[in-house]
């Protein structure tokens, strides 16, 4: 079975259109997104709790991830990810491909080392979605794709880069496209050079690599767990004599988990003056914002 892959180097794609109160005592603000003080003022209507049904928990021997799914994103890609979290398939699978500043790769549940598949059929690339006005995105910024001009900023907690919302008019389906951005904590698919074969391997980021937008379908993003992402050692399973790779014990769909051990994931709202006063400590001295991936949005467990 040929390997899959997530690309060192390659061109990202332009963006083509297709058709047509205050945080209660107990609650742990992630030290990655923002500091407890400067979280300590926000009400408690600024944040939103994650979807037990869209949160996937990820447990490691460094600690617990959390990932919030987006089927709304990438439906086929999430719809797949949670049959295979409900058959077990993902317990005790290693992280079999890790690149310093890059991803932790796993998800091969049947040999454990990037060459195998489930039994489940591949899923047709979701690189790119439609979004309408009922998906709000607090933009930071712009870049360029291809000769367009697109807008960047946050969809939840996902950073996107989308075409102007004002652009749906003139469409057929009042919508216009978007793509999810590769920024450290976002979780993407692998596959091999079919742009159609992703199956049940997939990445965490470690890093930015805007390389792969829009050449690899994203799902989720992490919203807990995130100062775990760069614990898991280094390394190919294979290519060195003697390497043992860090494993996901187990993988489990927060609904799935009993009442009293389900973690409360809750990220701050993008759309709120909390998120906007949050956004003030990352603006440079020319009022401009860093690259979207150097900004994150704030979230905690309760």
């Amino acid at each position: 079975m040929m390997k899959r892959i997530i690309a060192g180097t390659c061109l990202a794609a332009s963006l083509v259109a297709s058709a047509c109160a205050a945080e209660a005592p107990e609650a742990q603000t992630t030290a990655t997104t923002a500091s407890s003080s400067t979280m300590s003022n926000v009400p408690a209507e600024a944040w939103r709790t994650v979807d037990p049904d869209n949160l996937m928990v990820i447990d490691t021997a460094y600690g617990k991830i959390g990932v919030e799914l987006f089927p709304e994103i990438a439906p086929a890609h999430v719809s797949q990810i949670k049959a295979l979290v409900r058959q077990g398939f993902y317990d005790g699978v290693p992280f079999h491909r890790v690149i310093d500043g890059f991803m932790n790769q796993t998800g091969d549940g049947s040999n454990g080392d990037g060459t195998g598949d489930s039994d489940l059929p591949n899923i047709p690339a979701e690189f790119t979605f439609r979004r309408g006005d009922d998906m709000a995105v607090t933009l930071v910024g712009a870049r360029k794709a291809g000769n367009e001009e697109i807008g960047v900023g946050f969809y939840k907690s996902l950073p996107v880069a989308t075409q102007p919302i004002s652009q749906a008019m003139l469409t057929k389906d009042g919508k216009v496209a978007a793509f999810g951005l590769h920024c450290k904590g976002v979780t993407s698919m692998a596959r091999t050079s079919d742009p159609n074969s992703a199956n049940s391997q997939f990445f965490l980021m470690r890093a930015k690599a805007d390389h792969l937008d829009t050449q690899y379908s994203v799902w989720g993003n992490t919203v807990m767990g995130y100062e775990y992402l760069e614990s898991f050692k280094v390394g190919t399973k294979g290519e060195v004599p003697g390497f043992i790779p860090d494993q996901m014990n187990t993988v489990t769909l927060a609904s799935d988990i009993p009442d009293a051990d389900r973690p409360n994931v809750q990220v701050l709202k993008v759309n709120t003056p909390a998120f906007s006063n949050h956004l003030k400590t990352y603006k440079n001295a020319d009022g401009t914002y860093p690259d979207i991936c150097d900004i994150t949005v704030p979230s905690r467990t309760l």
